[in-house]
């Protein structure tokens, strides 16, 4: 029973070094492939953190229609997890193709396990559903997630801090072009205009 009640205690104080910005928590996850599943636990806790705080803002917005919470916080989770994959898929091809450097050694599973992390101050988007103040957090939170997944990129992918602002710049664009096309695709263009 100890090692069970050990095992969250490590994952939250992994949680809470990453949010902390903890280069040392980055070099560790990288190197650890036996952290891929906690990585993916905390992507899937920001996400729950995330998706609840969407749903109750559905519901604060909508009283009259429950589903507004389930579907926030599918939502929620769903977007969390397949950014997850898509923005580490990204990072990694422009980081060992574009900017790449002489120490420049990693694979996608690295990349998965950092910015599994990085995801960590995310989990304050919960409180987004506070009238007034709720936004300012999710920015917040979204600017803190920024600056640990530029971390997460320069320590997986053994770049200078340039490298890696230069990576998660392209990658923002790239992954943003995905974002609005996925869409318009399933949709139809009209969702795009």
């Amino acid at each position: 029973m100890s090692n069970n009640a050990a095992k969250p205690k490590s994952l939250f104080n992994k949680m809470l070094r990453a949010a902390q910005l903890d280069i040392n928590l980055y070099e560790e996850v990288e190197a650890d492939k036996r952290a891929n599943l906690q990585a993916f636990t905390v992507v899937i806790l920001v996400s729950l953190a995330s998706g609840l705080g969407t749903a109750i803002a559905g519901i604060l917005s909508r009283e009259d229609d429950p589903i507004w919470f389930l579907w926030g916080l599918l939502i929620g989770i769903g977007v969390s997890i397949l950014g997850w994959l898509m923005w580490a898929l990204v990072t990694y091809a422009i980081g060992v193709t574009i900017f790449k450097g002489l120490e420049t050694e990693a694979d996608y599973g690295q990349l998965l396990r950092t910015i599994g992390f990085s995801t960590t101050p995310g989990a304050l988007r919960f409180f987004s559903f506070i009238p007034f103040i709720g936004g300012v957090i999710a920015f917040v939170a979204s600017v803190w997630a920024l600056i640990a997944g530029v971390i997460a990129v320069r320590q997986a992918l053994d770049f200078s801090t340039w490298r890696a602002i230069g990576t998660c710049i392209v990658g923002w664009v790239l992954y943003m072009l995905v974002l609005f096309l996925i869409p318009g695709f399933i949709i139809g263009r009209d969702i795009l205009f």
